[in-house]
Order: structure tokens, then sequence, then C-alpha cells
């Protein structure tokens, strides 16, 4: 199969950034770039026989479904909660999104980012809109994913568990192994009362993945596991104000809280300190994400951190991939994870 030539393969021959082959390959009248440079940018795109998305859709119909047209990629993020207008209330999507429009506008491809409720299917909006894509966030088995596979428009799924055959491209993180490090952790700091915090724990999702792992930690350790220090409802801000209040009124002997998202983390700090409870003091926190809200608490979060900003910039490398070639191989990329050791968690 022949490679396709990118936009980051023309910078790196002409040692430039990604952004300045397109802003002279676009004629950017707004950015000044010098005649030697413009130069190197197309030599480089001579040499490698680049051309660029645009004109390659135009002249290419081997995807044979109709559909690539638009330079548009569909972002879905189902609505896994109710009752919640949309997840950006938790800053992960927005560090995410970021860098995933980022990279897809330096291939000069656009995001068309919606929210689905449970009861509605994206299908349609994709075939009317001419999608040359969709990256889909977070979704749980349902016969939604029939029909993504029925449409023949290129995907890739992100923190997804329901994919069995492999069918989409996927980028996520090992969630089981990130629960079982921040559950060792807090153990291996003297804590065998560990409350777990999340939000809603469905099966083959990843709340559920951390949940394992939590208890993976707890049954290596030989420490009892108690249905009762897990406290589930939504990933936000809100619910963690709600959980460290609920645990302040009756802590059931816990000394350490693993919150499967650093924006719950933050809102139980917030709870503790309503409740007089201090962080870490009184009642240890480990979070889950390594957001920038998790930094600039007080005090700050010690997490396990999944490169978001890592994670976007693969998904959009891989659903441009696959747009521009339907015979590109399937690929399953996992994101690092690691213990960032800051504030929250005192060792007994």
């Amino acid at each position: 199969m022949k490679n396709v030539v990118r936009a980051k393969d023309v910078a790196k021959e002409a040692g430039v950034t990604a952004a300045t082959v397109s802003y002279v390959l676009n004629e950017k009248s707004t950015v000044t770039i010098s005649e030697d440079t413009q130069k190197r940018v197309w030599k480089a795109v001579k040499k490698l026989g680049y051309v660029p998305n645009q004109a390659a859709k135009t002249l290419s119909s081997s995807r044979g479904t109709g559909l690539g047209k638009s330079n548009l990629i569909g972002v879905v993020i189902p609505q896994t909660e109710p009752g919640k207008k949309f997840m950006f209330s938790n800053p992960f999507y927005g560090e995410f999104l970021s860098a995933l429009e980022y990279g897809a506008r330096l291939e000069g491809f656009h995001l068309l980012v919606s929210g689905v409720n449970a009861d509605q299917s994206y299908i349609e909006i994709a075939k009317n809109r001419s999608l040359d894509g969709i990256i889909i966030l977070g979704m749980y088995p349902s016969d939604e994913i029939q029909e993504y596979k029925k449409s023949g428009i290129p995907s890739v799924m992100v923190d997804c568990y329901c994919d069995h055959d492999h069918y989409f491209h996927s980028v996520r993180t090992d969630d089981r192994y990130g629960g079982y490090l921040a559950t060792e952790y807090l153990i291996k700091n003297g804590h065998d009362r560990i409350a777990f915090v999340s939000g809603e724990v469905k099966e083959i999702g990843v709340n559920y993945m951390r949940y394992l792992g939590y208890k993976d930690a707890l049954e290596e350790y030989g420490i009892p596991f108690d249905e009762k220090l897990c406290i589930h409802g939504y990933i936000s801000y809100e619910f963690g104000i709600k959980a460290a209040e609920q645990l302040s009124k009756n802590s059931m002997g816990v000394t350490a809280v693993f919150a499967t998202a650093d924006i719950v983390a933050v809102g139980m700090v917030k709870g503790f300190r309503k409740e007089k409870v201090r962080v870490p003091q009184d009642i240890s926190i480990i979070g889950f994400d390594d957001i920038y809200d998790s930094i600039i608490c007080d005090p700050s979060i010690t997490t396990i951190r999944q490169n978001v900003e890592a994670k976007g910039a693969a998904v959009a490398d891989l659903i441009v991939s696959a747009a521009q070639s339907i015979d590109y191989p399937k690929k399953e990329i996992i994101i690092p994870i690691e213990i960032i050791e800051r504030e929250s968690v005192r060792k007994l």
C-alpha cells in the first residue's frame, strides 16, 4: 500500500513546522512567511508529491462511499449521564478537543462536535453532513455500533471498550491498570480504608475498568473489599463536593479516596474544606487525568497522569490517516500513564 504523504512529512522535509506548511499552501495573507521558507516548502511538496487535502478529495473517489467531500470530522460525545447538557464542565474534554482540533486543522480538516442522547442516532447526521470520519468518545455497547460499521465512514473510538472484534481504530488509556496504580499508591502510603468515588459505573466502560483496578489492588494486598466505600454519581466538580460532604458525615474510617477523575477530586477538596476536614492531614485524595485544575488546586492533586494532549494528537493523526486512505491498517493506541506526586496524599 502506498504511504499517504501528509503535511507533517512536508514540514519535516522542509525543516519547518506543520503550521508553516499550512500557511504557505493556503496563502495566508495574515501571516508573513519569508520567501526562502516558502521556496523550501514548495520544493518539499514537489519532491514528496504531496497533494493538499481538498484537491485530493476532488481527484479521488477511491473510498467509494460518496461521503468524503466535506473536510469535516465528526466528534460524537454520547450523553451517558442523564440530565447533563454536555460534558464540557469536565476540563478533560477541553484539553482533549484542543489538541484534536489543532492536529486536524493542520491537515485541512475541521471538527463538528455533537452530543448525542441515548435514544438518538448519529449516523444520519454523519451522512447528511458527508463526514470524512467520525471520532466516538466513551461509547458503551449498543446497537449503534453496528450502524457505524454499516456506514463505511472511517471511525476512531476513544476510551471505548465495546469494540470486541477490533473493527474500529482505537485510542485509549489502560484504565484498569490506572485504577490499580492509584489504589496501590494509597496502600503503599499506609491507607487501607480507601473510598472509591466515580461517575456511573457501567460494565465495559472507563469507570468500570478503574473500579476493577481498584479491586485488583485491594485483593493483591489482602484488603477486604467493602461496597459501602464506593460512592457513584457523575463526573463533575459539584458531585465531588457532595461526595466529600457525604464522607464527612459518615467517614466509615476512610483515610483516603481514589477519585476516578481530577475534576471530582478538586470538588472533594472544596467539599472537605467546607466540612472542616483537611486534605491531606485528615484525609488523602488521588485523582486521575492530570488536568490543569489538579495543579492549581490547593492542595495540588496527586494523580494518575494520562497525557491528554498526546491522546488528542494521536486521535487526530489516526482519523486523518484513515480518512485519506480506506486501506489504512487498523490501529489500537494505548496512551501511557504514570503517577504524579503532589500534595494531596499523606503517608501514615
